[in-house]
């Protein structure tokens, strides 16, 4: 059995076949929920974001320009309604414990261990979310989604100065609310070409 390409997936969408969006949605649903939780820092959010935007993919499937890929179409329908979610609502961290599974996946540590790891967990998180949010969000699709910084600036359509403008000041707003001395903070320095 061949895989079928977004492509041909979105094209049957167009055609009605509702399993073609059920395909996509496996497909990419994990990357939605992940950055529409990133950004918001609400469980709830993120499954009501996951759904609208597969929703929209659906409704906007007969205008949607087959000859691009779905994925920045995604990052970018779920960045603009998260932005919109936390703007309209002006929201605080959701579980944090609840987002420190999710990311980790079911652990195998000792559950003091597991304890260091969320303590750590919820300290980024928070830094994160205490992040401006046009800073937050290009620190999520950046090291949470490893796009490039072409990549970002394409999905939030600003120019690639801007990308890196907002990283950089996102890292030095990380490094000083987890208290990272200069040398201490190399992976956040790292840049992707």
């Amino acid at each position: 059995m061949t895989t079928l390409t977004d492509r041909n997936l979105i094209l049957r969408l167009r055609q009605g076949d509702f399993e073609a969006l059920g395909e996509l949605y496996d497909r990419h649903r994990h990357m939605v929920y992940r950055t529409a939780l990133m950004i918001t820092g609400d469980i709830q959010a993120a499954d009501d974001l996951l759904q609208d935007v597969f929703l929209r993919l659906h409704r906007f499937a007969a205008s949607f320009d087959v000859q691009r890929p779905l994925e920045p179409w995604l990052y970018r329908m779920t960045t603009n309604l998260a932005y919109d979610w936390v703007k309209s609502r002006n929201s605080l961290l959701g579980s944090l414990e609840d987002l420190a599974d999710w990311l980790r996946g079911s652990g195998k540590n000792s559950p003091h261990e597991s304890l260091e790891e969320r303590d750590e967990w919820a300290q980024v998180q928070m830094a994160v979310s205490s992040l401006p949010l046009n800073q937050r969000v290009v620190v999520v699709l950046y090291y949470l989604n490893d796009l490039s910084v072409q990549d970002i600036a394409d999905i939030l359509e600003v120019p690639v100065g801007t990308v890196k403008s907002r990283l950089h000041y996102g890292r030095q707003a990380l490094k000083k609310k987890l208290g990272f001395g200069s040398q201490a903070l190399s992976d956040l320095q790292y840049e992707r070409p």
